[in-house]
């Protein structure tokens, strides 16, 4: 099979996660018999430094006509630390978002048995932690009307939802818990809000629709807490997008790593993957960031082309590394690799013709750098 692949390393550490992401993917490529075109293009901090634009059109072009979007990171501090700058980096990822048509963003948080140690919470709240969130992506506060008025003193943002908007991504959510625990948990603040009140009345219209799937309401603010006194509750996550970008990045932590935490954009024109975390500029360069987010999140791209046992030789290679004590310093400081270690080794456990029986020791000759 062939597929084009738009690739925006962006900003910070996304060049070197990207790069480890390509090397799992082309390891997949050959056994599976699968070509895989890479389109490079600039976006955020790197793509203002060279063009004065956060999403240059070429890049959008670009994205449009490919079959997916392979994102690294966005984000630099000398326009972070500005509050005044009129053009920012992060302007490049809300464009592809609205110009995509980016509406749904999918984050699996699941609790790898060999990370549970380093989670904040004890081991026994993030034990059996499997969740999937679905964070509305194009509506919302983030994309209302804002501004200032009164000189300056006074400002503004607004929310704003339809039924079409919420409809769409809800639809996604229950049929992806209909293959899983048969649960959704919708969160919003409906005691407040009307936006709120609106996706629970498209929520209480949907589910009748689902007789199979058990659906539960949370306000937000309970939702934080229960996040961390028993995150094992959650099934699939359905959520706004503000309500949402906090969640998510709550639920990130208590699994041990945001470095293993990827995602899926799900779009109208193409869809985006990507990796949860920001573009960590104090690594820029040093080789130590955690690439397997990124890896994962190609797993995730391919699994939605169909590619199933594709995604899986990936995630099972993912797997193999944790269970053996190899990982960034994030993960293992005392027996750590390199980001493009991690990379090298993902990649040698995936183009593996038969990676189940394989050694520690027959990879760690190949690493001796690493032991």
């Amino acid at each position: 099979m062939n597929k084009k692949i738009a690739v925006l390393p962006g900003d910070g550490i996304g060049p070197e996660i990207i790069r480890q992401g390509i090397k799992v993917l082309e390891a997949v490529a050959d056994p599976f018999n699968h070509h895989f075109q890479y389109c490079y293009n600039l976006v955020g901090a790197v793509a203002i430094d060279q063009t004065g634009n956060p999403l240059p059109q070429e890049t959008l072009d670009t994205c449009l006509q490919s079959d997916a979007v392979f994102f690294g990171a966005i984000g630099d501090p000398k326009y972070d630390n500005d509050p005044n700058a009129k053009v920012r980096p992060e302007q490049g990822l809300l464009g592809l978002r609205k110009y995509l048509g980016l509406y749904c963003n999918v984050r699996p948080v699941t609790a790898y048995p060999t990370l549970i140690k380093q989670s904040p919470l004890k081991e026994d709240r993030v034990k059996d932690v499997d969740m999937l969130i679905y964070r509305e992506l194009t509506g919302g506060i983030y994309f209302g009307e804002k501004g200032r008025r009164d000189d300056g003193k006074t400002a503004f943002d607004t929310c704003v939802y339809t039924v079409a908007e919420i409809e769409r991504i809800a639809h996604l959510a229950f049929n992806a818990a209909g293959k899983r625990r048969k649960k959704v948990t919708l969160i919003d603040k409906a005691n407040v809000l009307e936006t709120s009140r609106l996706w629970r009345d498209t929520i209480h219209k949907i589910a009748p629709k689902y007789r199979d799937i058990k659906v539960d309401y949370m306000f937000v603010d309970n939702a934080a807490m229960q996040m961390i006194l028993w995150p094992a509750q959650f099934d699939v996550i359905l959520t706004s997008n503000m309500f949402g970008d906090i969640i998510s990045d709550e639920a990130s932590v208590i699994t041990g790593s945001i470095g293993m935490l990827p995602s899926a954009s799900i779009g109208i024109e193409t869809s985006m993957y990507e990796p949860i975390h920001g573009s960590y500029p104090q690594a820029k360069g040093m080789n130590v960031a955690n690439p397997l987010a990124t890896i994962l999140s190609a797993a995730m791209m391919l699994e939605d082309w169909g590619m199933i046992k594709e995604a899986k030789s990936i995630r099972h290679a993912v797997n193999y590394l944790l269970e053996h004590g190899f990982g960034t310093e994030d993960l293992n400081p005392k027996n750590k690799l390199t980001c493009s270690q991690t990379g090298d080794l993902v990649a040698t456990i995936v183009a593996e013709e038969d990676p189940h029986p394989l050694k520690l020791e027959k990879l760690t000759k190949r690493f001796t750098t690493i032991i």
